[in-house]
């Protein structure tokens, strides 16, 4: 059931992390369209003020089906996204590179094409990337390109949409099922509660870039600023 009157916001990966915990932040002050494949997990999503989709983005016919009911929306949030590091880069696993771009990116483009014309005048398009984007990072040839590609993407479309705002999103670690298979140390993890609180408030202030926590994100951009002859011992260092 949804309430008249109120924001409708379609969130996708909803049904874990990041976008699951949106579903409920959002369901609290507005309609939510929750989208995932897990049918199991979007049962415990739906109720009130959540109605749900299930389909897989990176299968195109899908997303233009599933979208064919949903009447103007005010807040997209694309959030889905797979996370998956190639451990040797002289075995080069060109498999899973286009596994994680299509996942990440190309699936991105279907949810785009499908609603954008369901977007409001005024409404507000938000892209989860990732601070990995900012810099070059050991065995993140496929997840930081698919980041990178996704910023460059939410730039663009911040300089072409004249009636529709475009936040991007920038987070950094955050305790997840995806970022809790990591086997390395995430500094200044934060949790799930904190970054969507964090995107929430972002996204209401209509912020062109939110990115988060500070002390973390700050520092990949001062290091990005770095001539690359720089970065890269450090980030060999990293790798060992």
């Amino acid at each position: 059931m949804t309430r008249d009157g109120l924001k409708k916001v379609l969130i996708t990966g909803a049904t874990s992390g990041i976008g699951e915990g949106l579903v409920d932040r959002y369901s609290k002050s507005h309609n939510v369209v929750a989208c995932g494949r897990n049918e199991e997990k979007l049962s415990k999503l739906s109720g009130n003020n959540v109605q749900t989709l299930k389909f897989d983005m990176t299968e195109k016919a899908q997303v233009a089906s599933a979208f064919v009911d949903i009447e103007q929306l005010d807040i997209v949030i694309l959030n889905a996204g797979v996370c998956e590091y190639i451990d040797d880069a002289r075995r080069f696993d060109a498999e899973l590179f286009e596994r994680v771009i299509h996942a990440n990116v190309i699936a991105t483009g279907y949810c785009i094409e499908a609603l954008l014309p369901k977007l409001k005048p005024g409404g507000q398009l938000v892209i989860v990337s990732s601070s990995a984007s900012f810099l070059p990072l050991p065995r993140a040839q496929a997840y930081g390109a698919s980041k990178a590609a996704l910023s460059y993407l939410t730039r663009v479309m911040q300089i072409e949409l004249e009636d529709i705002d475009v936040t991007l999103v920038h987070p950094g670690f955050v305790e997840t099922p995806l970022t809790d298979k990591n086997d390395f140390p995430m500094p200044f993890l934060v949790t799930v509660e904190n970054a969507c609180e964090a995107i929430f408030q972002g996204v209401e202030s209509r912020k062109k870039e939110i990115h988060f926590p500070k002390r973390f994100t700050l520092l990949l951009k001062l290091f990005a600023l770095l001539p690359f002859s720089l970065w890269m011992p450090l980030a060999k260092r990293i790798k060992r």
